[in-house]
């Protein structure tokens, strides 16, 4: 192995625009040559040929909680945390993620399978594990409740988290009247009716002031580490304007259009859940991603909970060039984290890099993470008439990851 690749015959997605059979060098870990394929293939390099498929960046996800799922795949039964964060790692590699923030809830909601502890000993694997694949990264979700916040204070004193978000749910407040919050908890996260009246007289027991107070202290936290502070869930321009006075410069999910107005002309970034975008409206009748886009206000798309939807999102067709729509999943939320080494194909960026064969459904072939190729998936896929069943034993060619 000579520590140069070349990978040719691809349609190139830079920031910018789309090269139709280009290439891309890998020297080391970074990217050394973007450019057409008329060149002859390098010397002493590694050669893959794309075979027009397209070479991307790769895909830089700032909130995804989709890790909980690997932790409990059902209501009540945890796997052990090194197998679940390791399973998730595998998965986003799978469809692209090649840095990840594993935005990790600090709210106590055992009914839920979220509990403090948990959330703390989860960001403690993220921030020293040494098994994964990708690039993975600790976001602090922390509820305005003091427990929360002394929480995250704590984790801050030994582990590196790298972006905090402030969250405050209150009927009333945000995306649930109080019949929606109770149904949501109820229904969709399985609490007992009397815990859900606990945590909404608990939460609407903060006045503004203890309110301000425990967003000042998570601000300190987020200042201390020099990592991005993000509201969530932000309603009115009100709420807007009081996490920027803490310092927040990202917006998470704006409910309105107002909100997610606001945050733009202030100069924050506005991010949207890409299932939103794919499903054509949000689960909770609140902002559609796809009217956002088309108003000229959203700047990232993430995960969410779902890692599949991310790498499918530019590939709604939006009316946009293919680069603008690429960039919201990979260079801006880079950039919204202060990452400007990744997220973008051209020299001397960090070589995380796709091949990604767009048709019928965008599907990863090839995935390398700091220059080094993690992922490759072979074979061609059988084409079945409506008539043709699969036999038992049949042999499917699948993934291989390489590290």
């Amino acid at each position: 192995m000579t520590g140069i690749t070349e990978i040719r015959h691809g349609r190139v997605v830079t920031p910018t625009e789309v090269i139709d059979d280009g290439r891309v060098v890998i020297t080391g870990s970074r990217v050394a040559d973007v450019s057409g394929a008329g060149r002859g293939a390098l010397s002493r390099s590694e050669t893959i040929d794309a075979g027009g498929r397209l070479i991307m960046p790769g895909l830089v996800d700032l909130h995804g909680d989709d890790v909980e799922q690997q932790l409990h795949p059902r209501s009540g039964a945890q796997v052990d945390t090194a197998m679940a964060l390791s399973m998730a790692d595998r998965v986003n590699v799978l469809t692209g993620v090649t840095t990840k923030f594993h935005a990790v809830a600090f709210e106590n909601s055992p009914d839920d399978d979220r509990t403090i502890s948990e959330a703390t000993e989860l960001a403690r694997e993220v921030a020293n594990a040494t098994y994964l694949l990708s690039d993975n990264r600790v976001h602090a979700r922390c509820e305005l409740v003091e427990e929360s916040v002394r929480s995250v204070e704590r984790l801050s004193e030994d582990v590196d988290i790298d972006l905090i978000s402030v969250m405050h749910h209150v009927p009333g407040d945000g995306q649930y009247d109080r019949d929606a919050f109770e149904r949501h908890y109820v229904e969709d996260r399985n609490w007992p009716t009397e815990r859900v009246a606990e945590a909404i007289s608990e939460r609407k027991s903060l006045s503004p002031a203890d309110r301000r107070s425990l967003a000042e202290r998570v601000a300190d936290v987020a200042a201390a580490a020099d990592v991005p502070l993000a509201s969530h869930d932000d309603e009115t321009t009100t709420d807007i304007d009081r996490l920027l006075d803490h310092g927040a410069s990202i917006c998470e999910y704006p409910l309105t259009h107002e909100a997610a107005r606001h945050a733009s002309d202030r100069g924050m970034t506005t991010v949207m859940g890409a299932p939103n975008l794919l499903r054509g409206g949000s689960l909770w009748d609140n902002l559609s991603a796809r009217a956002a886009i088309d108003d000229g206000i959203v700047d990232v798309l993430c995960s969410d909970y779902h890692p599949p939807s991310l790498l499918a999102a530019p590939f709604v067709d939006t009316g946009e060039p293919l680069s603008t729509r690429t960039n919201r999943v990979t260079r801006n939320p880079a950039d919204a984290a202060g990452m400007y080494d990744r997220g973008r194909i051209e020299v001397g960026a960090r070589a995380d890099l796709l091949v990604v064969d767009p048709d019928p459904v965008p599907t990863v072939e090839r995935v390398f993470v700091d220059g080094v190729e993690v992922l490759k998936s072979g074979g061609e896929p059988r084409r079945r008439g409506p008539e043709r069943r699969p036999r038992r034993g049949s042999p499917t060619a699948g993934p291989s990851f390489l590290h």
